[in-house]
C-alpha cells in the first residue's frame, strides 16, 4: 500500500495520530502538499461521506475522520498557501444555525484560500442574522452554507430569504453543501450552486464568481 493510500485509509478510519505521521512521512518522501491533500485526505473524507450515505458510518465516525483531516491540515496549510493566488474574490462560509458540525467546512475554506479567495469562516451553528450581517460587512462574492444534519437543511432557504429581504441577494452567489444536501435541494431553494465535496466546490465557486461584476 502506497503512502497516499495509507493516508486515505487512516482518514477513513479516523486515526488522527497516524494520519499526521503519514502526512509528515509523505512530505519527507517528496510528495507535494496538493497531492497529499487531493489524493489522500480529500479522497479519504470522500470515501467516508459515501459510507455515511450508505448507512455504513455514522456521525461520530465522520467526526473522527474530520478530526484526523484537521490535524493533518495544520501541517499542510502553510505549504498550500505558499503557492496560492490572491485577490480572486471574497467568500463567507458557515454551518447553519442548529448544526454544530464543521465537517468539511475548514477544508473547503482552505481550498478556497489556496485558489485565491479571501475567506471568512464563521464556523458552526451560525445564526441567519449573523450571516446576513457578514454579507453587509464583507460584501463577499460567495456565501457558502453547510449542513450535516437533514433537519438543519431547512435553515438554508431561510438564509436566502433573509438575504433577499436585506436587498443583498442579487450581489452574491449562494453555494450549499454537506452530506444530506443534493443538487435538487439546491435548485428547490434557489441556491446558485452545489458541490458534492471540497474538491468540486472550488471550480463551482470560480464559475459563479465569474458571473459577478468586478
Amino acid at each position: 500500500m502506497s503512502i497516499i493510500e495509507q493516508i486515505r485509509k487512516n482518514v477513513y478510519d479516523g486515526d488522527e495520530n497516524n494520519t499526521v505521521e503519514l502526512v509528515k512521512k509523505a512530505l519527507d518522501e517528496g510528495k507535494t502538499a496538493n497531492e497529499i491533500l487531493d489524493d489522500g485526505l480529500v479522497e479519504g473524507l470522500r470515501t467516508t461521506g459515501d459510507a455515511f450515505e450508505r448507512g455504513e458510518k455514522f456521525i461520530p465516525e465522520m467526526l473522527l475522520s474530520s478530526e484526523s483531516m484537521k490535524k493533518a491540515m495544520v501541517i499542510l496549510n502553510p505549504l498550500l498557501l505558499e503557492g496560492s493566488g490572491a485577490g480572486f474574490g471574497k467568500a463567507v462560509m458557515a454551518t447553519v444555525e442548529g448544526d454544530v458540525h464543521d465537517i468539511g467546512l475548514e477544508l473547503v475554506g482552505t481550498m478556497f484560500e489556496t485558489a485565491g479567495f479571501e475567506v471568512r469562516n464563521m464556523g458552526p451553528d451560525v445564526p441567519t442574522e449573523d450571516i446576513v450581517e457578514a454579507e453587509k460587512e464583507d460584501q463577499p462574492h460567495i456565501v457558502g452554507l453547510s449542513a450535516l444534519l437533514s433537519n438543519t437543511m431547512d435553515v438554508m432557504p431561510d438564509v436566502i430569504d433573509a438575504l433577499k429581504e436585506a436587498g443583498l441577494r442579487d450581489s452574491v452567489k449562494v453555494m450549499v453543501g454537506g452530506a444530506p444536501v443534493k443538487q435538487d435541494f439546491a435548485d428547490e431553494i434557489g441556491a446558485d450552486g452545489w458541490a458534492y465535496d471540497a474538491a468540486s466546490a472550488v471550480p463551482k465557486a470560480k464559475e459563479l464568481r465569474a458571473q459577478l461584476p468586478e
